[in-house]
């Protein structure tokens, strides 16, 4: 580059010399520069032509053959263009390759802007949600999937897990949706068909429901004769263990099947619960003396009330919840042990925690103890006659009441299990007494 710059000094020094040489033959010296610069400007203004039509139709025109400098910058123009071809033949190749790529795709997937505008989406896409290329495209995606369940989702920008939806179009069909935020405010939303699972989910839990509704009554007649033995004088002093062990077992299988018949009737209501005002402190005072008479003084119950206030929901569904929770505590709680019950209200909503220094859990079973007949130690489980459901049931109840479950627990330590609830459930004490007081005397 430098010696171009050399030579086109080189170049316009000769023209000078050349314009002092003309001017000494046809008269004064100044005549003989001004033509020679006059003729060098307009060779330099030809070069400008020549690369500026070059430049406009370059797909049309070879590169102009000029030297020196201009040579030097179409050289560098042409450099710039195959370097920009390439990338752009490789950009193309590679959105082709995306493109047939997310084409195959068994799941839906579509590109959505910051504002939620479709950018793009497949061909799959296009089949489970019955969008039209190009006219949806641009379009938001919940003018065009106007299910309650999705608006509520994308309002709630809380996108871990998916949420199941059912078209319009086709009632027998289930979607789970699924957005994945990336790049600067865009994000992907992933469609999957998942009416096999559902129709199989369901097909469990009718068949679960009705087996437990079948093995009711065989279990309340063994029950019942397994009592009568027992309260035999006559009965041979040999049967007395045995027959104590059936009850034990009759026992812990009728509480297992109450818990799977109260699990299926949540599960099978996906409505929201009703709003009937519950004294909340009243049931914990009454759930503090129950844990306490379970024990036998081997655990201290204990009762922290921060605030006066009740929620709205089911009061049976949410004293349901709350025992489920005190019942694991006092289970997994060694002698001596100290188990906390704390209430308390603040901007957010209302939060209920069962907090205990027991035995603790390993973090890798936290993420599913809130499954059905899930057990971190399935011996001392069972030796403590659980059933594996009483979480599952927090779980639904929680969801029913628009509430979450979060667990903290350190193994050796204890646990803490928390009950978040929305601050719209919240009933005031003075509302709640006054709504008490309303109702009319049934004596």
């Amino acid at each position: 580059m430098a010696a171009v710059w050399t030579f086109a000094l080189a170049r316009l020094a000769g023209v000078l010399v050349l314009g002092l040489i003309l001017g000494l033959f046809i008269g004064p010296v100044w005549v003989g520069v001004l033509v020679a610069f006059g003729l060098y400007v307009v060779w330099q203004l030809r070069n400008l032509y020549m690369l500026d039509r070059w430049l406009r139709l370059r797909s049309q025109l070879d590169p102009p053959g000029v030297g020196g400098i201009w040579g030097e910058v179409i050289a560098q123009v042409v450099r710039l263009h195959r370097r920009k071809q390439y990338h752009k033949q490789r950009l193309a190749q590679l959105f082709r390759e995306l493109r047939r790529s997310t084409a195959a795709l068994p799941d839906g997937v579509i590109m959505l802007g910051r504002h939620h505008e479709i950018l793009w989406f497949n061909r799959r896409a296009a089949n489970l949600l019955g969008l039209r290329r190009p006219s949806d495209v641009g379009l938001r995606i919940d003018n065009l999937i106007r299910a309650p369940e999705f608006v509520r989702y994308l309002k709630a920008a809380d996108f871990a897990a998916p949420v199941v939806i059912r078209p319009p179009a086709a009632t027998e069909t289930y979607l789970s949706l699924q957005m994945v935020p990336y790049g600067a405010g865009q994000s992907l939303l992933l469609a999957r068909d998942v009416t096999r699972e559902r129709r199989l989910e369901a097909m469990r839990k009718d068949f679960v429901a009705n087996a437990s509704h079948e093995l009711r009554t065989p279990l309340t007649v063994i029950s019942g004769y397994l009592d009568t033995l027992a309260e035999d004088s006559g009965l041979d002093p040999a049967w007395t263990g045995p027959i104590r062990d059936m009850r034990s077992q009759a026992r812990r299988m009728n509480a297992i099947i109450a818990d799977l018949l109260e699990l299926s009737r949540l599960e099978a209501t996906e409505e929201e619960a009703g709003y009937e005002p519950i004294d909340v402190p009243a049931m914990l005072a009454r759930l503090q003396r129950d844990g306490r008479a379970r024990a036998q003084r081997r655990h201290e119950v204990t009762l922290e009330l921060d605030a006066n206030d009740g929620l709205y929901g089911a009061p049976q569904e949410i004293e349901s919840a709350f025992t489920n929770l005190l019942d694991n505590a006092l289970k997994y709680t060694p002698v001596d042990g100290r188990v906390q019950l704390r209430w308390r209200v603040d901007a957010g909503g209302a939060h209920f925690s069962v907090a205990d220094n027991g035995i603790g859990i390993p973090a890798e079973h936290l993420p599913r103890l809130t499954e059905r007949f899930y057990r971190v130690d399935s011996g001392r489980s069972r030796s403590q006659g659980g059933s594996g459901l009483g979480l599952a049931i927090v779980k639904h109840v929680l969801q029913r009441h628009g509430g979450r479950l979060e667990i903290e627990s350190v193994e050796g330590k204890g646990s803490t299990f928390s009950c978040h609830f929305p601050a719209h459930r919240l009933c005031a004490a003075s509302v709640r007494t006054d709504t008490v007081d309303a109702q009319p005397d049934r004596m």
